[in-house]
């Protein structure tokens, strides 16, 4: 429990310090990069204090000088601070709503571009937020994307939502496969105890919508690039 009370101490002084001054300040000047930059300096921190090393391969697949879509397997809480860090450019995500009332990390999300979702949402309210992240898509954002739309049960790929790939569609916007792998042993589901542990990312060749016909062979041609590169453990039984 010591390395767990370490990273989220990390996380609690740098994260309120971070949004004390650098909230203000990228109100005045107008611009989240810098802002932008310490939270991933703060997450890489909170990482190491929590005794987590990161491997990252594959970021050459990454298209230089265009918006992607990087769409991840998510196997466990540690997965956002793991990856983002990891991202060429500067990336939203898409998340849960309820995460944007988190005091300062609530309002330096919503600055940076992030895509509040709520679960067993309308269909009209999942229409306003793929148009959310298609419009950050063609402002010159990356956006993260868990493709399972939650945490993995048991670690094995889940079934896609579809969300991305309409996204995908309408803006043309290269899909970067990302697989992650570690995670699910250093913060098991229903728990908050952090073991200490190496996690790999891997980032995958870009996959172009414009090279399908119809949503469905997009994902499916994404999920299979994605079962490729997961160990046997983690992939899908289906």
């Amino acid at each position: 429990m010591f390395v767990t009370f370490k990273m989220v101490l990390t996380y609690v002084v740098l994260g309120t310090l971070a949004g004390v001054l650098g909230i203000p300040y990228s109100f005045v000047v107008g611009n989240v990069d810098r802002l932008y930059r310490v939270v991933m300096w703060i997450l890489r921190t909170g990482l190491r204090a929590g005794g987590i090393r990161v491997e990252v391969s594959g970021q050459e697949n990454v298209p230089a000088g265009v918006s992607c879509i990087y769409l991840s397997n998510h196997v466990s809480n540690l997965d956002p601070p793991v990856i983002f860090p990891a991202l060429p450019g500067r990336s939203a995500a898409v998340l849960k709503k309820e995460l944007m009332r988190i005091p300062f990390l609530g309002t330096a999300m919503r600055m940076g571009g992030f895509i509040p979702v709520e679960r067993g949402r309308s269909r009209t309210a999942a229409q306003s937020s793929v148009a959310a992240a298609v419009k950050a898509l063609q402002s010159g954002l990356h956006i993260l994307i868990f493709a399972e739309g939650t945490r993995s049960k048991d670690g094995r790929l889940a079934p896609f939502k579809r969300g991305t790939f309409y996204m995908a569609m309408e803006t043309g916007a290269p899909i970067v496969p990302v697989v992650i792998t570690g995670t699910e042993k250093m913060m098991r589901k229903h728990s908050a105890a952090v073991t200490p542990g190496l996690a790999r990312i891997t980032m995958l060749p870009a996959i172009y919508p414009a090279n399908y016909a119809t949503r469905e062979e997009l994902m499916q041609a994404v999920r299979q690039e994605m079962i490729a590169a997961l160990p046997e453990e983690m992939r899908p039984l289906e």
